[in-house]
């Protein structure tokens, strides 16, 4: 490995991510087109012993810690500042990669500079497709479709499919609207032209948020389902189904009041509708037994 600039540097916000570290870091490689990856693990759980873990188990690995919990932007854009690869990939630690698949994206953004961010394909821990890697911006009927159960009964309808996209190949490279924030890879310049993370947003929201300015600037967005990695979501979540399912719905309200609410009239259509999609969708859920949270 030659002492030259990082081609990518892997930042990963960890909360509580003791157990699922592990797994994450392993899979990630050292290097990758003959240059070196840099990995820095930013801990918003202070106290929880992961820096002396790390410094023992991966002593590669940096370790910021922060003494509180920063939230998810905020707590990304302290490793942005910290790293100084080509490419950088905001991770979640519930993942687990593979270099075959990251040397394919990292070849991909920069040699299609017209791509702002791309995510491969995120696959659950039974294999099935997590839906959320690929998105678009969802409309009024998008989210009546969705909230309904529509979108779910005829995933095959594009008129019915716009938010999760169902209707489109899942092994195939398309622009979306919006992916993931467990995968997110762009290239450096790309995040100084657009910014990093609003950290007006908590958790919640900032992925979509990041991915509608990234397009704004002229850029893509780009799912490519050609490889894939492993998502294990929704392990935490489910333990606290009504608030996380909440904070989720409220925060891309935000978004959209950010965005998309520059008139009164606007701003309470979406506060009404938003307000709306939660109840029905939590409303499904509790029926149904779901202790998944699947905003709008």
């Amino acid at each position: 490995m030659t002492g030259s600039r990082p081609i990518l540097s892997v930042i990963i916000v960890a909360y509580r991510s003791r157990d699922e570290l592990p797994a994450c870091l392993a899979s990630l490689p050292r290097e990758l087109l003959g240059r070196p990856v840099e990995i820095c693990v930013v801990n918003n759980s202070p106290g929880d012993g992961v820096a002396a873990w790390l410094a023992a188990e991966f002593p590669a690995v940096r370790c910021i810690e922060i003494g509180a919990n920063l939230g998810f932007g905020r707590a990304n854009n302290l490793g942005y500042r910290a790293t100084t690869g080509e490419c950088v990939l905001f991770l979640n630690p519930d993942t687990v990669c593979n270099a075959p698949a990251l040397e394919h994206c990292v070849r991909r953004v920069l040699t299609e500079t017209d791509i702002g961010l791309l995510s491969p394909r995120l696959e659950l821990a039974d294999g099935s497709m997590d839906l959320a890697c690929r998105r678009g911006i969802p409309t009024l009927w998008d989210g009546f479709c969705r909230a309904s159960g529509l979108a779910a009964a005829f995933p095959r309808t594009a008129l019915l499919a716009g938010y999760n996209l169902t209707h489109l190949p899942k092994d195939g490279t398309y622009e979306v609207g919006a992916i993931n924030g467990a995968f997110l890879l762009a290239r450096r310049a790309v995040l100084e032209e657009t910014g990093q993370f609003d950290e007006s947003f908590f958790m919640y929201g900032d992925d979509l948020d990041l991915c509608i300015r990234v397009a704004r600037a002229g850029l893509k967005v780009v799912y490519d389902g050609r490889v894939r990695i492993t998502h294990l979501k929704g392990q935490s979540v489910a333990k606290e189904y009504g608030t996380m399912a909440s904070a989720i719905f409220d925060a891309n309200r935000d978004v959209y009041l950010k965005h998309f609410g520059a008139s009164a009239f606007a701003r309470l259509k979406w506060r009404a509708m938003f307000g709306l999609w939660k109840r029905v969708a939590l409303l499904r859920a509790r029926w149904r037994g779901h202790r998944q949270v699947r905003p709008l």
